[in-house]
This record gives C-alpha cells, sequence and structure tokens, in this order.
C-alpha cells in the first residue's frame, strides 16, 4: 500500500477491525517514511455475471441499474429502502451462486419480478408492465389474474396494501 501523502511503498498496520456490518476490513496503517496515518478499507470482490442482453449485447451487471429499477416500481408504495436494498442484495447472492459467467438479461428480470411480487404487489404490477411491454389494458388484466391466482397459492404479506381497493391481500371471495 503506497503513502498517499508521500508515495512511499512501505506502510504497517496499526490496527484492523471489522466495519460495514461485516463486509469490510478496516485498516489503520502508517507510512514508515513519513509517519502519517490513514485508514484503508478491503472488501472481497465477488464477480457478478455479463448481462446478455435481448439484442445479444453484453455488458456487466450493474448493480445500482437494478436498484433504481426497483426503486422506479415502487416508487411512492409503502416499502422502505431497507426492504429494497435486501431484494436488491437476495438478487445479487443468487447471480454469484449460479457461478455463471454470463445471464440471459430476461433471467435477471424474472428474479426481480419474483423478488418484487413479495414485496409490492402494486411495484411488481408497474415492473411488470415495462418490462413485459404491455400493450392494452388486457395484458394488465392478465397480469393481474395471475398475480391472484399465485397469492391464493401462498398466504399473503399482511404489510402489503391491497392491489385493488376494497380487495384485501389473501381475499379468496373475489
Amino acid at each position: 500500500m503506497h503513502c498517499p501523502f508521500c508515495g512511499h511503498s512501505e506502510t504497517k498496520v496499526i490496527d484492523s477491525r471489522l466495519a460495514g456490518e461485516g463486509r469490510q476490513i478496516r485498516r489503520r496503517r502508517e507510512c514508515l517514511e513519513c509517519t502519517e496515518r490513514f485508514t484503508t478499507f478491503e472488501t472481497a470482490e465477488l464477480l457478478l455475471p455479463t448481462v446478455v442482453k435481448s439484442d445479444r449485447s453484453r455488458e456487466p451487471f450493474d448493480e445500482s441499474k437494478l436498484l433504481a429499477g426497483m426503486e422506479r416500481a415502487l416508487e411512492k408504495r409503502p416499502v422502505s429502502r431497507d426492504a429494497i436494498e435486501a431484494a436488491v442484495a437476495s438478487i445479487c447472492h443468487k447471480l454469484r451462486s449460479l457461478g455463471e459467467r454470463e445471464i440471459a438479461s430476461r433471467s435477471v428480470g424474472d428474479m426481480v419480478m419474483e423478488e418484487l411480487r413479495h414485496l409490492d404487489e402494486v411495484g411488481y404490477v408497474r415492473f411488470a408492465s415495462v418490462y413485459r411491454s404491455f400493450q392494452d389494458i388486457e395484458a394488465f388484466r392478465t397480469e393481474i389474474d395471475q398475480l391472484r391466482r399465485h397469492r391464493r397459492r401462498r398466504e399473503p404479506s399482511k404489510d402489503q396494501l391491497p392491489l385493488l381497493p376494497g380487495v384485501e391481500p389473501g381475499d379468496k371471495t373475489k
């Protein structure tokens, strides 16, 4: 590690501790030449797969782009930033655990849809309308019907607001 003050190549570690909820190591260092002290952070470099888009172009996976897309779908919805970040972390974990070097953008979109289905049904439909390029109201109706069928198969989250007024999450009578 080069000293940021004098550029000398030798430094010593004075103190190390965990930081960033255990995902980083914070190291306090001292330059052996000028004796200035500075802090560095060490994180594991975990590679995510390259995303293969529908036109066969490739681009590196961008976690900030994923977060922005999910935030857009959940804009003005009662979903906390922490819940959105946890969903993004879950998707990134799934992508890393696949062990693939490349992944189709459609697969990433499907993972986003699954996370949104659990977070907020309105956000899910918003995302689906762009992701699946809905052309008319029937496409919305079809997606909402599928969402209702899926909801009947599982216990709905009590934290979610109803998709339609007068229809409570988990209401099987309508």
